[in-house]
């Protein structure tokens, strides 16, 4: 078996709905879900000029690869009217794969752990929400001293 920590994000029609959308599709095609954070809601990140975003973190236990993973996760985001444009565009559904396992994966199309984790906390605070002791394999540091260490100021409220 594997874990894997998916982060989901939406800010296109209701969000909440579209996130339960999301866990009933992850559950159905990939695995058990063995935690889920709260939902925080965010203000856009990057392309600031569109609603906030609500996002939450999962961990899931799967049997498939990290490769087999990410090809469920585009097919569930496609599946519920995920249309890829602009960088930072708003979406319907955005399920972003954060680690898998304790593994470093430097593909094409696939990067483990997402270079981005440390600069977010519409990332890291979920995550430290259920996950507050797992160490960043490449940082080597936990994700509870990353977010003490974060730059980003966006603020991030749980609802």
């Amino acid at each position: 078996m594997n874990i894997a920590y998916i982060l989901l994000g939406s800010n296109m029609g209701n969000s909440a709905v579209q996130l339960n959308e999301a866990i009933k599709n992850i559950t159905e095609n990939i695995g058990i879900i063995r935690k889920e954070s709260s939902i925080y809601s965010t203000a856009a990140w990057g392309n600031t000029e569109q609603p906030n975003f609500l996002n939450k973190v999962l961990i899931i236990e799967t049997i498939c690869d990290a490769k087999n993973l990410l090809k469920k996760t585009l097919h569930i985001e496609t599946k519920m009217g995920r249309v890829r444009t602009t960088k930072n565009a708003p979406r319907i559904i955005d399920i972003d794969i954060l680690f898998f396992n304790n593994e470093i994966i430097g593909t094409k199309n696939l990067v483990i752990p997402h270079p981005e984790i440390a600069n977010r906390r519409f990332v890291l605070v979920p995550l430290a929400e259920i996950a507050m002791d797992f160490v960043h394999p490449v940082s080597k540091k936990s994700i509870k001293n990353m977010l003490l260490e974060c730059k980003d100021t966006l603020n991030v409220q749980k609802i």
